[in-house]
């Protein structure tokens, strides 16, 4: 069987194929399908995860796998939440989110800068499947005052996991892999596969 994921970013498919693969499932990349991404209009995640999975199931004829994923502060309300990739404005950097996160939290003591990295994962077998597979991961932790550590992406320079004193920004990636809100949304979607779609049983498309 093979299932488009409706995303850009490589990191997230070599994640996805990985975990998939023992159920006997091709990952393959939208944009490699000719298939462009779709606006985010949702204002949940589950909500914009959905609009992805099916946009990129109808573009391709295949089942679609999407997630949409975030930070959310407890100081900020929620934010930046779904809004998280733009925080600081359309087109912005990570860099530029992150500094605008530190300057909105400037104020805030160190015990009351609690947030969490949120996913949600949505696959659709059609574009119009009325019972997709949804799954979410949350990993809790806080937001250093200053950015520290070269890897990852995002707020990673910011976050510090619950049970830690770094940054995901320096932790290893075999740690972040399998420790994050997106490594849990998976594991739980798999979980959901292996009961419906038993390994090896699935007919490459």
């Amino acid at each position: 069987m093979k299932l488009v994921l409706a995303s850009g970013n490589p990191g997230k498919q070599r994640e996805f194929a990985a975990l998939l693969a023992p159920l006997g499932i091709e990952l393959l990349m939208q944009a490699d399908l000719g298939v462009r991404s779709v606006e985010e209009t949702g204002t949940t995640f589950e909500a914009n995860a959905l609009l992805k999975a099916r946009h990129a199931a109808l573009a391709s004829g295949l089942p679609g796998l999407a997630d949409d994923s975030g930070l959310e502060v407890d100081a900020l309300d929620g934010r930046p939440g779904v809004y998280s990739a733009r925080y600081a404005g359309p087109g912005a950097s990570d860099q530029d989110n992150n500094a605008l996160l530190l300057a909105r939290l400037a104020a805030v003591p160190e015990g009351a800068r609690g947030a969490r990295y949120r996913c949600v994962l949505a696959l659709v077998r059609t574009p119009d499947d009325p019972e997709p597979l949804l799954a979410s991961g949350c990993w809790e932790g806080r937001i250093a005052t200053r950015a520290a550590g070269g890897g990852g992406f995002g707020y990673d320079p910011l976050f510090i996991p619950a049970g830690h004193e770094r940054t995901v920004a320096e932790l290893s990636v075999a740690l972040k892999n399998s420790s994050s809100h997106r490594a849990q949304a998976l594991a739980a979607l798999v979980a959901r596969l292996g009961r419906v779609l038993p390994a090896g049983s699935a007919a490459a498309r």
